[in-house]
């Protein structure tokens, strides 16, 4: 293959460098955008830590996160209880019987 064979594709040729070498730079700045959201460690090119240490600002505010956290899933709890006394309540054949003499009464005056 002579370099007159290869002038014809050399625009193709560098065009596909150009294109792999922009799909690596966006992969890695994509992996290192989700390293950051999900709060993996970020490291350097010799494999040190380039997140700064948690600050006792930052720590504060992960206590508070946290607390808040156990008591929103305590709230939880506790309204996952209620509705199963809800559903019990519904599901219960005293309430039908309830509807029912109800749904009576209505058509009752209603003949009258």
């Amino acid at each position: 293959m002579e370099l007159s064979e290869i002038i014809p594709y050399l625009g193709y040729i560098i065009a596909g460098a150009f294109t792999l070498g922009a799909a690596g730079i966006i992969a890695s700045v994509h992996t290192t955008r989700l390293k950051i959201k999900n709060g993996y460690p970020l490291e350097g090119m010799w494999g040190q830590s380039l997140k700064p240490g948690m600050t006792s600002d930052a720590q504060s505010r992960v206590t508070l996160l946290t607390q808040e956290n156990a008591e929103l899933r305590a709230e939880l709890g506790s309204v996952k209880d209620r509705l199963a006394n809800v559903e019990r309540i519904v599901t219960d054949g005293g309430y039908r019987l309830g509807a029912e003499i109800e749904q009576l009464r209505i058509s009752e005056g209603a003949r009258q």
